[in-house]
């Protein structure tokens, strides 16, 4: 494995170790600074939306560097990002804070999957990409956990000076391994905005949202619907997590390894079977057993998708990929919110806290449709160029003798 791949996926441990880390600790972030845990769950809603807003931003003011120094930008915004959370005095600079790394986030991912592309065989791809999404991926069995419980016994800001240290990890590791790629010749900011105008670029975007909305609307409704109706103490919603988290180590790695080999049908065996079982969870969540396998399949479905559809923005976006491969990291949180808000409004018109899942499985059998769709427009266009010409009738009568 290329040392390289190995520092892109420490900057992704470190980034997804704050992304998520900060939902175990809104009590003590709270408590400490005089709001309530619903004031401090902004803190989750400005770090999303500032991944969706600073993911392209902060591409395209990366467009006149070179891609290894636009990482090593980012993650020493991301460092400065976790240190202002640290040492805030206020709930304010808290969520200054919060913000400012998460600018860091979708653009480290966007870049990323562009480099980690490039340093290895084009039949590699999507492998190469799904190594540095471990990082995020393994944050979630290791970092979160872990931090989590430096947070509830050092304190809250002792958990985000250690983020801040891993982010230096990352940085010195990207400094060290990640070669100076030479930038496509041509490529200017025009270019990367007119991927936008193809529409497999689109449908793949489209895709995301709706497939990871399908993910995040049963998981961030687990706790109630694990502890109401499947009977769990609220102790091992902890546990559950790393069964989740688990589940997305292991679907990552084994979408990046069938997406080099037949993208497509990878595609539509993990939204079909996520939309699966959704419809099954919606049913069985009385179940302990049930919900302990559904948890691990929801997050290995989940993201046995990223490898591929990011490959597959990166394949279609013409020799100008990184913008579009920033936006599509905007997308994985677009849907994120998209769900929770809707699983919410299920909750909230009395439909129960399983109501989500369905809400989810719409959301994946959506997403396979897309899916689908995006095929055979590609099939169809690709007989369209392979088909030979008609033939050019004689426009010169023959000379009769």
């Amino acid at each position: 494995m290329p040392l390289a791949l190995v520092a892109l996926a420490m900057g992704a441990f470190g980034i997804g170790t704050t992304e998520f880390v900060i939902m175990g600790l809104l009590p003590q972030v709270g408590a400490d600074l005089g709001v309530s845990v619903p004031t401090a769950g902004f803190l989750v809603t400005g770090y999303a939306l500032g991944v969706m807003v600073g993911a392209p931003i902060m591409t395209v003011l990366g467009t006149r560097i070179t891609r290894k120094n636009m990482l090593m930008l980012l993650m020493g915004l991301f460092i400065l990002g976790n240190l202002v959370t640290a040492v805030a005095p206020v709930f304010a600079v808290v969520l200054i804070g919060r913000v400012v790394a998460s600018l860091a986030h979708g653009a480290f991912f966007g870049i990323g999957s562009v480099v980690a592309a490039e340093l290895v065989a084009p039949e590699k791809k999507a492998a190469a990409i799904s190594m540095m999404f471990t990082g995020l991926t393994v944050a979630n069995v290791v970092g979160v956990p872990m931090g989590t419980f430096v947070g509830q016994t050092a304190g809250w800001r002792v958990t985000f000076l250690v983020v801040a240290a891993l982010g230096v990890l990352g940085l010195a590791g990207v400094a060290k391994f990640i070669p100076d790629l030479p930038e496509p010749a041509g490529v200017r900011l025009r270019h990367e905005v007119a991927a936008f105008r193809n529409t497999q670029v689109v449908l793949a975007m489209a895709m995301t949202v709706l497939g990871f909305g399908g993910v995040f609307a049963a998981i961030t409704y687990i706790a109630p619907m694990t502890t109401e109706v499947g009977g769990f103490a609220e102790s091992s919603v902890t546990w559950l997590m790393v069964v989740f988290g688990l589940g997305m180590v292991v679907g990552n790695l084994v979408g990046g390894h069938f997406a080099d080999r037949k993208l497509m049908p990878m595609l539509y065996t993990a939204l079909g079977g996520l939309a699966l079982v959704l419809v099954l969870f919606a049913f069985l969540a009385s179940d302990k057993a049930v919900s302990v396998v559904s948890v691990f399949l929801i997050g290995a479905l989940g993201f046995a998708t990223v490898p591929p559809l990011q490959k597959r923005v990166l394949d279609h976006a013409h020799g100008a990929p990184t913008l579009a491969s920033a936006a599509n990291i905007g997308a994985f949180n677009l849907g994120n919110a998209l769900s929770a808000w809707l699983g919410g409004l299920v909750i909230s018109a009395g439909l129960g806290y399983t109501a989500p899942n369905a809400v989810g499985a719409i959301l994946a059998a959506a997403a396979l449709v897309l899916a689908v769709l995006s095929h055979r427009l590609e099939r169809r266009s690709t007989r369209t160029t392979a088909a030979p010409a008609p033939a050019t009738p004689d426009l010169v009568a023959p000379v009769r003798s």
